[in-house]
């Protein structure tokens, strides 16, 4: 049992039982009359506070905050009544001592004594700030992935990665590309600008930088010394020398993406671990996207290379004939499929022109690369193209002993103009029969066949020889034109008859103002509806007798 005097003198007495519980809680109790007095505490407080002791102030025992919070309850607390009975201090204070964070609960006693209890929050609210940083940083992660994956430009990569580093992870941000040609990339940012250069520099200088360019772990940011830094390494206009730096590789596909350099002003404290961990888990964000957006742009670059090897020149006369041709993907997203044509002039006058047209069974890309090879293996066989069955023959040879299993039908014609008159050798190797549109306005159907290329041990085929007025017009095309779907109820066939009536209506045009019309009617036809890839050439007889030059068209070539 413990006794103390209160305020008017009188002795009070706290049970026995009650004060054996108070005074052994783990928690820091301190007891104080309303001016301040300190009337009671337990062991607990004793450790919390070593100069306190019963009958001192407790200005002169506990931090200020606390004897001022006190004062402002002590003041407020009422005596009890039975219409007013003893109350509770709701809202806890918060301050600090001797380095820890407590947690301070007033409770009156209804007699103008205020008891304090102490909670030690150090441990909580370093707890609480280190899941809010994690918070942060996660929510950081997760933005700068879908900032940087937004683009598939290296360059907006680079300055992205560098903008996110000096807003996030430090006052400013280097990040240096692999060398090409001993040259260096390199994109500085400091408060939300950013500059990108070429330098020709030596890794070997920067602590560290070296080993994160090949993709090494990084050295800890206390061993690095900024007075060490090349000029190039500290932006202009950062305030004196960094105070602190890291440095992390950048991550990639494979092979390293690059390097970070981070700085720190002087003044401010070190880069810890816990931030050396971050910045190599940012790193390895900023690295893959940077490694997706070299892949994907060399990936580009390539396609481009191979596509305009692929898409064909504009054909206008080739030793004095019109040719004209078009085409149209199975896919509006695609440049290129399994429909193709070629036109080799001869290389002299006394050679033919050859006009290759064919159709590649499937699409896409795949499709694609097989017309590749067909061009290839044509372009080489032109010394024989004199005798199309030859041409077959080698061709289907070579198809047959490639991995592939895909055939291909196409159309030979060899073009000649004597005169004013032009003359077609016409050979069909299982594909759609040219149509030959009269100055009448009358459509033939030239009389050749075969068997497709590419499936059978042999080729067999039989050629037709046409001769075409001044005007009239020779019309190659794949089955894509005239196995279209569309129409008003969008399931029935473009069909041969009406590519004939659209053919007719044709009379007199040049060749590239007949493919023209073909391509708009049949496009009109499917619409916006599936349909196969769809190629077609016209060969026309000009209505004049002059004899272009070749004209600068040594050679035409097209894939669809």
């Amino acid at each position: 049992m413990t006794v103390f005097e209160d305020e008017s003198g009188r002795s009070r007495k706290t049970g026995g039982a009650e004060s054996t519980t108070w005074r052994g809680s783990p928690h820091p109790a301190v007891v104080a009359d309303r001016d301040g007095g300190v009337v009671e505490f337990n062991a607990a407080a004793a450790d919390l506070f070593p100069r306190i002791r019963i009958g001192k102030w407790l200005d002169e025992v506990v931090p200020r905050w606390l004897a001022d919070a006190h004062r402002q309850v002590a003041h407020s607390a009422r005596t009890p009544t039975a219409a007013a009975p003893a109350r509770a201090v709701p809202a806890p204070l918060r301050g600090s001592h001797d380095g820890r964070l407590l947690r301070a609960h007033p409770t009156e006693s209804g007699h103008g004594d205020v008891a304090w209890w102490l909670i030690d929050d150090s441990d909580l609210t370093a707890a609480q700030d280190a899941l809010r940083t994690e918070r942060e940083r996660t929510a950081l992660l997760a933005e700068a992935s879908t900032q940087l994956l937004a683009s598939l430009n290296p360059d907006r990569c680079l300055e992205k990665t560098a903008l996110l580093a000096a807003d996030h992870l430090g006052d400013a941000a280097l990040v240096i590309s692999p060398p090409v040609r001993n040259r260096y990339t390199v994109v500085t940012a400091m408060g939300g600008g950013f500059e990108q250069t070429q330098l020709t520099l030596d890794p070997a200088l920067v602590p560290g930088l070296a080993e994160a360019l090949q993709g090494f772990p990084p050295v800890p940011a206390r061993w690095i010394d900024p007075a060490e830094l090349p000029p190039w390494a500290v932006p202009e206009g950062f305030g004196g020398p960094p105070g602190s730096v890291a440095i992390t590789p950048l991550p990639g596909h494979g092979v390293p993406a690059g390097a970070l350099i981070l700085l720190r002003r002087g003044g401010q404290r070190a880069f810890d671990a816990a931030e050396e961990l971050f910045a190599r888990l940012f790193a390895a964000r900023a690295g893959a996207a940077l490694s997706a957006a070299r892949l994907y742009a060399e990936q580009a670059r390539i396609t481009r290379a191979l596509i305009a090897e692929l898409l064909p020149p504009q054909l206008h006369h080739v030793r004095g004939v019109d040719f004209a041709g078009g085409y149209r993907t199975s896919q509006d997203t695609e440049r290129i499929g399994g429909d193709f044509y070629d036109v080799h002039p001869g290389t002299d006058d006394g050679q033919d022109t050859l006009a290759v047209l064919g159709d590649v069974c499937g699409k896409g890309l795949d499709a694609a690369v097989l017309t590749g090879r067909i061009r290839s293996t044509v372009q080489a066989l032109l010394p024989l193209a004199g005798d199309h069955q030859d041409v077959l023959r080698l061709l289907n040879g070579a198809l047959l002993t490639a991995r592939h299993t895909r055939f291909a039908t196409l159309v030979l014609a060899s073009v000649r103009r004597t005169g004013g008159r032009v003359r077609l050798r016409l050979t069909s190797a299982g594909h759609p029969r040219p149509l030959v549109l009269r100055a009448t306005g009358e459509v033939e159907e030239a009389d050749t066949g075969g068997t497709l290329v590419g499936a059978l041990p042999v080729v067999t085929s039989r050629s037709a020889t046409v001769d075409l007025s001044p005007g009239e017009t020779c019309l190659l095309y794949t089955d894509g034109i005239t196995e279209a779907r569309g129409g008003p109820l969008g399931s029935a066939m473009f069909g041969e008859v009406r590519l004939r009536s659209v053919l007719a209506e044709c009379v007199g045009l040049p060749a590239e103002a007949v493919v023209e019309r073909v391509q708009m009617v049949a496009g009109d036809w499917v619409g916006r509806g599936a349909h196969d890839d769809m190629a077609v050439v016209a060969i026309t007889a000009p209505h004049t007798t002059h004899l272009s030059a070749v004209n600068g068209h040594t050679r035409g070539r097209y894939t669809a």
